[in-house]
């Protein structure tokens, strides 16, 4: 069988390193081994370190646990890092301090003693303000009764802010930022007020939205807004001086809706069970059958690797779309789920070897972490 690879205008972006981007899955791990993880898990520590001297309790507590328990979205989003080339070390300081608001705040809001759509609109400003090196913080805690986190979510906005400012490509990608950092903010408002009034919302938001988007649900839109992967390939192009305004437009377009579709997609499958217990929002719970579910997610993963397949560096990005899979279905969460199992084993079969290369390295880093 003879396959036609799409024709890419390397005009997009002019490096005379590009062959540093890995594009094959062993490299691609060995490289994420021996200058992401280490980077990932230093960052990650200081974090922790600033957190444990958090003043009040309750902030204190969900500061740790955000990072105790969802060090991995650190870790696989920091897998840009290597897409940015020299750029590396600033780009993965970004990532984990910008992914460690989100987990943050996302704790804060799933725990919350607060139900006050204000509360989590201000708390999200955080997020806005980390793409904007000029911005000053403001109390993100106003609307809520904890207060005092000893400048820990100002730190890490700070952080964000000073890896942007020197970035040569940030006033190029800005735009694109804000588009996608819009969607997460306001995802994290509708999906977390009082249980009646959460499908409403996200039902009227989907709406105002429906017509620039291609056939979905609302709760699949939903999805695609709830991940911060776009936002990480932008800074990571951003780094070099010659990305462009048009590049910056394609990553946003492949990685929304359908990289970030995927990926959250997966997070609420394997939480399903979870979710369940907890009282929780999950977008899978919205489908008709399990069938239905597989069907799904196949469609969102032949669509993501059609859309970046217009980027450069397009088999990193497609090898990136195969290690969501691994990763996210090598979780013991997924072993605890008979139906969860049976869709994971049909969604791998359907991409190939590839995944399933990610799927055990996955499981090594699980055992790992629980070590």
């Amino acid at each position: 069988m003879i396959v036609i690879e799409p024709k890419i205008d390397n005009s997009l972006i002019q490096t005379d390193s590009s062959t540093q981007v890995p594009s094959g899955a062993g490299i691609l791990m060995l490289r994420t081994y021996r200058e992401v993880l280490p980077r990932v898990r230093k960052y990650l520590e200081l974090w922790r370190q600033e957190a444990e001297i958090i003043p009040n309790s309750e902030l204190r507590k969900q500061a740790l646990l955000s990072i105790e328990s969802k060090a991995f979205h650190c870790e696989g989003g920091s897998i840009y890092g290597l897409l940015a080339q020299d750029q590396i070390e600033p780009t993965i300081r970004f990532i984990v301090a910008y992914q460690t608001i989100c987990d943050y705040l996302d704790n804060l809001c799933d725990r919350s003693t607060s139900l006050d759509p204000r509360d989590f609109h201000t708390l999200h400003q955080a997020c806005i303000h980390a793409l904007t090196p000029d911005a000053n913080c403001i109390n993100y805690y106003q609307f809520r009764q904890e207060q005092d986190d000893g400048g820990y979510l100002m730190k890490l906005v700070q952080t964000c802010q000073e890896v942007l400012k020197y970035l040569p490509s940030y006033r190029i990608v800005a735009p694109c930022l804000y588009e996608l950092a819009d969607y997460y903010c306001d995802l994290q408002v509708h999906k977390h007020v009082k249980v009646q009034e959460r499908v409403a919302r996200l039902q009227a938001w989907f709406k105002e939205h429906r017509d620039r988007l291609p056939e979905m649900s609302w709760y699949e839109f939903s999805a695609c807004t709830g991940s911060t992967l776009g936002i990480f390939c932008l800074v990571a192009y951003a780094g070099n001086p010659n990305c462009s305004e048009e590049l910056a437009t394609k990553v946003k377009n492949s990685y929304f809706p359908w990289v970030q579709g995927l990926h959250i997609l997966l997070d609420y499958l394997i939480d399903r069970q979870e979710d369940s217990i907890g009282g929780d929002l999950n977008f899978c719970n919205y489908y008709n059958s399990e069938q239905e579910i597989s069907l799904r997610f196949i469609y969102f993963l032949k669509e993501a690797d059609r859309a970046v397949a217009q980027l450069p560096h397009r088999h990193f990005h497609r090898t990136i779309n195969r290690a969501l899979l691994g990763v996210y279905l090598a979780d013991p969460k997924v072993k605890a789920q008979k139906n969860v199992k049976i869709i994971a084993r049909k969604i791998l079969l359907s991409c190939g070897v590839t995944a399933f290369f990610f799927l055990y390295n996955g499981l090594i880093m699980a055992r790992i972490r629980c070590r």
